[in-house]
């Protein structure tokens, strides 16, 4: 298990990879892989059984809870402390204050954002496709926390070589943000852009004061031996960004 280096002392983040040596076999070849999503057709049983694996895993650093969203690309965040819940709220942000609780956030080409003050005592983590970033998932995360954050990570994501939008995503972030025009290169084809989730994501952060952001090196859709891509292939398995306080 690696966790990201850098951050305030207890503070772990970290995020799984397509390889774990305790992978379930399937005779789906799409989901091969160490899957932790509910919703792309996999065996609900296998899922499960690859969540207790990681809660496993993450035990060993003091980890005794998972909380997971049913995510929707939205802009709601929810503030999981020692409340349990039974079914998986709909959401894409999560924070929490409370120890030994790991945010679980599902990606594949989407941008997972942790988030956490620089005292180690508060962590978000969020789900950021274009529409989310688009309308406002980092920002109404930072408002649901009780501190400012002052230090993000930006795991894997669809780099800009590879993912190719339309005019109207380009206009749902430069009408909103001109200074983002920079954040979009053409296209091979006439009125296509390349976007980039990394800076648009560094652009949001630092407006709203997170100064230290790290991460963004990464690419889901070109590292196929690392991560699943659902615009490399649309009937994919997901992979599972945490945070967590020891």
């Amino acid at each position: 298990m690696e966790f990201v280096q850098g951050l305030p002392a207890g503070v772990f983040v970290g995020q799984t990879r397509i390889v774990n040596d305790q992978t379930i076999a399937t005779s789906n070849i799409n989901l091969a892989g160490f899957n932790l999503a509910l919703h792309v057709n996999d065996d609900a049983q296998r899922v499960q059984q690859h969540r207790m694996v990681l809660l496993n895993q993450l035990s060993k650093f003091g980890v005794n809870k998972l909380t997971w969203l049913t995510q929707t690309h939205s802009t709601i965040c929810h503030t999981v402390n020692e409340q349990i819940l039974f079914n998986a709220s709909e959401g894409d942000g999560l924070v929490t204050r409370r120890k030994g609780h790991a945010l679980m956030m599902m990606t594949a080409d989407c941008l997972p954002v942790v988030l956490g003050n620089a005292e180690g005592t508060e962590v978000a983590n969020l789900h950021a496709g274009w529409r989310g970033l688009a309308n406002g998932i980092i920002e109404n995360t930072v408002a649901e926390m009780q501190s400012l954050p002052t230090w993000a990570w930006l795991g894997a994501a669809i780099s800009q070589p590879c993912f190719e939008v339309g005019a109207e995503v380009r206009a749902a972030f430069c009408d909103k943000y001109p200074e983002l025009g920079s954040a979009f290169i053409d296209g091979k084809v006439e009125g296509k852009y390349l976007a980039d989730l990394y800076a648009i994501a560094r652009f949001i952060l630092k407006r709203l004061g997170v100064e230290t952001v790290i991460g963004g090196d990464q690419c889901s859709y070109q590292q196929a031996e690392d991560y699943f891509s659902h615009r490399r292939n649309s009937k994919t398995g997901r992979m599972a960004t945490f945070v967590f306080m020891q």
